[in-house]
């Protein structure tokens, strides 16, 4: 990537008068990297990073290893979005697209290059959807097998391209644990045991993914805090995230989709969010905490779902309610290196 993309660290959103930069104590994380598509770097370079967004994917569509996008009418809706995101300050952004739910990762590359944005890729396959998205080999490999093949990623590189995973993403639907939920959550952990990775864990709703979750780490002898729960923001009231970060799971709060008019959806989804925020501010875990937007900028080639709502509407919300640059800065620059930094 091109050296002048180390800008971040110093800048500044000029359009909401904040500054995010590292905080004191980063020295410590300098010896942690993170693999990007474009090569691993010091985990410190990450700058200020959505956690949760989807660059291209195809929901909605059916499920296949080779997504097939028409690549000059993504790149010409994804390239000039990247940029408007660039200039509001991101530096990165972890695309959570699994294979078989749209995951390209050569474009991704592309892309990362041509927007000068430091992109994530992942491993594992997406569970939620009632299914849609597995692939039919999961259902007949055991949890180890499925572990391998997501470990190989890691070591190898993904389908001979030398690209590797930054984290693992998995997901699960809604109620009962199912049987094919658990076994992904199950290779999920083997592979983080393996080889550092960080586990987003598509969760939403249902704290029953959270709290099988933390009996299969205490099984694989893996630490809750290589764990996310995805889309936390959809539990109604806060209790179980307040336990769940108390036990070292990070909560991510990544439906800030926010569309161009301040309605009252935009509304709702900025009043749930700081509620949550405000109950685990209380409870001092800001510091298990993600924000991002599950946004997309080719949806099955369809308009963008925005990921910018955290700068034109959430940040200023949050000032608004006092919270400080520290712990502004803390949410978008210093957790997110926290939670997908490995150290070999």
């Amino acid at each position: 990537m091109p050296t002048r993309r180390q800008f971040i660290q110093q800048s500044s959103l000029l359009s909401l008068g904040s500054v995010l930069s590292p905080s004191i104590g980063m020295a410590q994380k300098k010896a942690a990297k993170i693999y990007t598509v474009t090569g691993a770097i010091d985990v410190s370079e990450l700058g200020v990073c959505l956690t949760h967004e989807h660059i291209m994917s195809n929901f909605g569509g059916e499920r296949s290893y080779q997504p097939n996008y028409d690549v000059a009418a993504l790149k010409a809706q994804v390239l000039p979005y990247l940029k408007r995101i660039k200039s509001l300050e991101v530096n990165s952004i972890l695309d959570c697209t699994t294979a078989y739910f749209g995951r390209d990762v050569q474009l991704l590359q592309e892309l990362s290059e041509e927007s000068e944005i430091y992109l994530i890729t992942n491993t594992g396959y997406y569970g939620a959807a009632n299914d849609r998205y597995i692939p039919k080999h999961a259902y007949q490999e055991t949890a180890e097998q499925l572990a391998e093949r997501w470990i190989q990623e890691f070591e190898k590189g993904i389908d001979q391209t030398g690209i590797r995973p930054g984290f693992v993403k998995i997901a699960a639907d809604g109620g009962e644990v199912s049987h094919i939920d658990q076994k992904l959550m199950q290779a999920a952990l083997k592979t983080s045991r393996a080889t550092g990775l960080t586990i987003a864990c598509h969760t939403g709703n249902n704290p029953a993914v959270s709290k099988l979750a933390q009996e299969l780490m205490a099984e694989e002898s893996v630490k809750p805090s290589v764990w996310i729960w995805t889309h936390a923001h959809q539990m109604e009231t806060s209790e179980e995230l307040i336990g769940a970060a108390k036990a070292g799971i990070w909560i991510s709060l990544d439906g800030l989709r926010i569309s161009g008019k301040d309605t009252e959806a935009n509304q709702a989804l900025l009043d749930r969010h700081i509620q949550h925020l405000l109950a685990l501010k209380e409870q001092d875990l800001l510091s298990r905490v993600l924000i991002s937007h599950d946004g997309n900028s080719f949806p099955r080639g369809g308009a963008i779902r925005p990921y910018e709502g955290i700068f034109t509407h959430f940040i200023p919300l949050l000032k608004d309610k006092r919270f400080t640059e520290q712990e502004i800065n803390q949410l978008l620059v210093d957790n997110p290196q926290q939670a997908f930094a490995i150290v070999e």
